[in-house]
């Protein structure tokens, strides 16, 4: 978890994109992007998304329903988006048409719990109690800007100082390179709150697609889903009768 500037930042987004179009193909073991057929624009054409979710791993059924509703509602108003499965261990990235640019096992708070405690983000990493050490679910705009001590960052949520990064490896005790080589999730919870990556998927799809900002839908441990996104699960309960 980085700290951010005493002083108030907001990160900014650009303009809107056009029109959105959700491409997903969802093969299992594996996910890939499908390309629109229509497309007469060689600038519209998909390309590859990255796959790093360990062979075999789904993606759920509330993931791929809450990705195609983000696009679908015009929630994240033509903003790159990510969605992101703690319980699975999963973060699934977006560009701004809704084509998937990406998959890819993550690490997540220690602590199992969607709240975030009031004052954490003046705090040390050592002076966060172990309970509360979660990463936050729900709808968050984000983007980068600055922090105290790791320089420029992408904040996820500002207001309680989860960035998403490329893996702290700091602390070899927490082993945080073989947590998220483990094709298991149960092993992924152990940030002070903020969301890793490896390296190569912040680099080749994180930063490039929010470099200018977007949005971030974290899927709750605890928390009723009808909470959290409550226009996604009335439609999803509409759409079920």
């Amino acid at each position: 978890m980085n700290r951010p500037l005493s002083s108030r930042f907001s990160p900014s987004l650009p303009l809107a994109c056009g029109a959105l179009l959700l491409v997903l193909a969802f093969a299992a073991p594996t996910l890939a992007l499908a390309q629109d057929e229509g497309a007469q624009d060689a600038s519209d054409q998909a390309v590859v998304a990255v796959d790093q979710l360990p062979e075999g791993q789904e993606v759920s059924e509330t993931v791929i329903e809450l990705a195609g509703w983000v696009v679908a509602s015009g929630d994240n108003q033509g903003y790159p988006f990510a969605v992101m499965d703690k319980s699975a261990a999963q973060i699934l990235v977006f560009g701004g048409d809704g084509r998937l640019r990406g998959a890819a096992p993550g690490l997540f708070g220690s602590a199992v719990g969607d709240h975030t405690a009031p004052g954490i983000a003046g705090l040390a990493l050592r002076e966060i109690p172990g309970r509360d050490r979660t990463t936050p679910a729900g709808r968050f705009i984000g983007g980068y800007g600055p922090s105290i001590d790791a320089g420029r960052v992408l904040w996820v949520d500002y207001e309680s100082a989860v960035s998403m990064h490329p893996t702290a490896t700091g602390v070899p005790a927490e082993r945080r390179e073989e947590r998220l080589a483990s094709p298991s999730p149960d092993d992924n919870r152990v940030t002070h709150g903020c969301i890793n990556v490896s390296p190569v998927f912040y680099e080749t799809v994180v930063q490039p697609t929010f470099e200018g900002g977007g949005l971030f839908y974290i899927l709750p441990d605890t928390d009723p889903l009808s909470e959290v996104f409550p226009e996604f699960a009335e439609s999803r309960a509409g759409a079920a009768k």
